[in-house]
């Protein structure tokens, strides 16, 4: 009997109301930047509904870390495309920001009224602990399905070590990642060629077959491609229209610069939200005076303890911007308008890349070099997640973090005496619960939460 005789059957083939809830349960879940928010989407999709197998997820992965914009929030659009055309990318694209959108405003509101959003921080502390365990669990699940033989074991080390001790751009290491994927599979290297050299076919493969996404679901059609084409332009035009009619007429208005400086934002936000925050908070405070220094760190903060990608905290800048500069009346009315446009702008181009890029890169499947090539981005991206990983772990359990230059050398290391004791044990426990105990996503994600509200009536948190 053959090993894929063993693996039941997947479930029947969703329909669009039945992956809209799945959708919202993710959106729902997403914590922890695009590391937790990959996991999650990984979790459900490929290993709990089995909708996609991880060889799609992946390729999917890639195409979606070459483009600017939140990754995590791409991943979603593409594989709602994938499976239920425009409209299923529009439904995964907007409920994965959707809980985002509606928790950043009402922050900025308090924020506004009250001056400090404390109490919400300490409700999210228990939170973010466990997340750091669903990341760590990701990285290591990702890690045995792509690293399949010592070449892409020693890309992904590669790109490890070039993030995280010396700051290479993400674009480079993609884009040399790539080169040697191509390189390898024109030189005919068994480790670039199909099942990584292996002859017999191992169980990614067979995971994959048994997913429900087949080929038969795929969305290439011409009719299919021509609906993607049509609604990419559609989404250039709905983010750009606004833009134009903006500096048209309110040239210099806060609106039209934070339309203008957002969208520049949204082609350049290459390798997600950490490659461009610093920029951000220098333009935000020092260029337009938006914020004071310190409420960037508290933006940041939000972002990071709310649903949704981190590039979020850019419609709480939007908010502040309008609430101070236009000069209104009714300012809290001006900040709500000025935190959507925000929105807006940085997401409106994520469906257009999306719908005018996918179909192409669902052909390129078949190209065995260029499939060669996404391959060793895959492993790329996982040492990619992995430095991602450790940047949350030490932001999540210490307090403090201090960065260490050493010639090329630049890294950041956490203070040992800023230690979160509350912080650790909590991600220990989850860690535990996840790995040994092998619980569900949802009685950490629960368990977790409850432990840190406790914490912080206690007062043993922030």
């Amino acid at each position: 009997m053959t090993e894929q005789s063993y693996i039941a059957a997947p479930p029947d083939y969703p329909s669009l109301a039945e992956a809209t809830k799945v959708w919202a349960r993710i959106a729902a879940l997403s914590f922890g930047g695009p590391a937790g928010q990959i996991a999650v989407m990984h979790r459900i999709l490929v290993e709990e509904k089995r909708w996609l197998g991880d060889d799609r997820f992946l390729h999917a992965l890639n195409f979606c870390m070459l483009l600017p914009g939140p990754e995590a929030q791409q991943l979603a659009t593409y594989i709602g495309w994938l499976m239920h055309g425009v409209r299923g990318a529009l439904v995964a694209g907007l409920l994965f920001i959707a809980p985002g959108v509606v928790a950043i405003m009402a922050l900025s509101w308090v924020y506004a009224v009250f001056g400090e959003v404390g109490l919400v921080s300490g409700l999210f502390f228990g939170l973010k602990a466990a997340v750091l365990a669903i990341v760590v669990q990701a990285v290591v699940r990702v890690g045995k399905r792509a690293l399949k033989n010592r070449a892409m074991q020693g890309i992904a080390a590669a790109s490890f070590g070039a993030i995280f001790l010396f700051g290479a751009p993400f674009p480079a290491i993609v884009l040399a990642a790539a080169l040697i994927g191509w390189a390898g599979a024109r030189a005919g290297l068994a480790a670039f060629q199909p099942g990584g050299g292996h002859g017999a076919v191992g169980k990614t493969h067979v995971a994959d077959a048994q997913t429900l996404l087949g080929e038969e679901h795929i969305e290439t059609s011409t009719a299919a491609t021509r609906g993607a084409f049509t609604a990419g332009l559609g989404a250039l035009a709905l983010w750009l229209g606004p833009v134009a009619v903006l500096w048209l007429i309110a040239p210099g208005s806060v609106f039209a610069e934070i339309a203008a400086f957002f969208s520049k934002l949204a082609v350049l936000t290459f390798g997600g939200a950490y490659a461009v925050l610093a920029w951000v908070a220098q333009e935000a405070v020092g260029h337009y005076g938006w914020l004071a220094p310190g409420e960037m760190l508290d933006g940041l903060g939000m972002a990071e303890t709310t649903p949704g990608p981190l590039i979020m905290v850019l419609q709480f800048v939007g908010f502040m911007g309008a609430f101070r500069e236009a000069g209104w009346a009714m300012p809290l009315l001006a900040g709500t308008l000025g935190g959507l446009l925000a929105t807006w702008v940085t997401f409106a181009p994520c469906f257009a890349w999306i719908f005018l890029g996918a179909p192409w890169m669902e052909r390129l499947r078949k190209n065995a070099n260029l499939s060669a090539a996404l391959t060793a981005v895959t492993a790329a991206v996982v040492g990619v997640i992995l430095n991602l990983a450790i940047w949350f772990a030490m932001h999540v359990i210490w307090r403090e973090v201090m960065r260490l230059q050493a010639g090329p050398v630049s890294l950041e290391l956490p203070v040992m005496a800023s230690i979160d004791w509350a912080a650790a044990a909590l991600a220990a426990l989850a860690l535990v619960a996840v790995f040994r105990l092998k619980l569900g996503m949802a009685t950490v994600l629960g368990g977790a939460a409850l432990a840190g509200i406790a914490l912080h009536l206690a007062g043993l948190s922030v």
